[in-house]
């Protein structure tokens, strides 16, 4: 399986682990405000890391690393990701997986074999919107009810978290998510961030006065709400 970078250390992208963060190439959505649009778009102009390179690379930091979170793209697209989970769990490592859960079924297997020990679910909108904020108009938004439900029941630690863009989140939308993961582990608000790597520049960031509303209409729904980046 190849991979599209690494980022050797991270004390942020895996709560409670010392880890590094491995990027997959290719995504089935084209969110305009990604701020990863040369792994979503461009990917066969990007380098490679080999499958052996990362092993060796994870080898050798055993004892220093003690986590692994998986990213994107979109993992789950990725056919050899169980087998991949498999060897980097034989080194002791703990794994996360960033999704945007479009695909429950393949989820549902890597939790299921306890590949998976933290998965961070992107909740891109309400869904009303949903469609319309990953770039997909016609999107069916049923697996992401489903990942969500599946998250919901509890196999392992989650966190629900969306990246809040002025162009395309308003406080119905907020409401409208709020409904639809109430009672939910945690829930991140991030703050968009512009910049050459996204999909569309010139996208634009809530200030963070409307973050704080924003926030405030969630918590009713789900108390463990916090913001990011601001």
């Amino acid at each position: 399986m190849d991979l599209y970078g690494l980022q050797k250390l991270t004390l942020l992208d895996f709560p409670g682990r010392v880890a590094c963060t491995l990027f997959t190439g290719g995504c089935n959505f084209r969110c305009p405000f990604c701020h990863n649009a040369a792994l979503v778009v461009d990917v066969a102009e990007q380098e490679a890391y080999s499958e052996e390179e990362i092993m060796s690379f994870l080898q050798k930091r055993r004892g220093v690393l003690d986590g692994v979170a998986v990213t994107g793209g979109e993992p789950l697209l990725m056919r050899e990701l169980p087998e991949f989970l498999r060897r980097v769990r034989s080194l002791g490592y703990a794994v996360k997986l960033d999704t945007n859960g479009s695909f429950p079924d393949r989820l549902a297997a890597l939790l299921d074999e306890g590949l998976v020990d933290y998965v961070a679910m992107d909740i891109k909108n309400s869904l009303a919107k949903y469609g319309l904020t990953v770039g997909l108009p016609d999107l069916d938004t049923a697996p992401i009810e489903k990942s969500i439900a599946l998250l919901m029941n509890g196999a392992v630690p989650y966190e629900f978290r969306t990246t809040v863009v002025k162009q395309f989140h308003t406080e119905k939308d907020m409401s409208d998510i709020g409904r639809l993961i109430a009672g939910a582990r945690a829930y991140y608000l991030q703050q968009f961030k512009d910049g050459e790597g996204n999909i569309c520049p010139g996208l634009e960031a809530c200030t963070p006065e409307q973050m704080s509303k924003y926030r405030e209409i969630l918590l009713p729904f789900v108390p463990n709400t916090e913001l990011r980046g601001i």
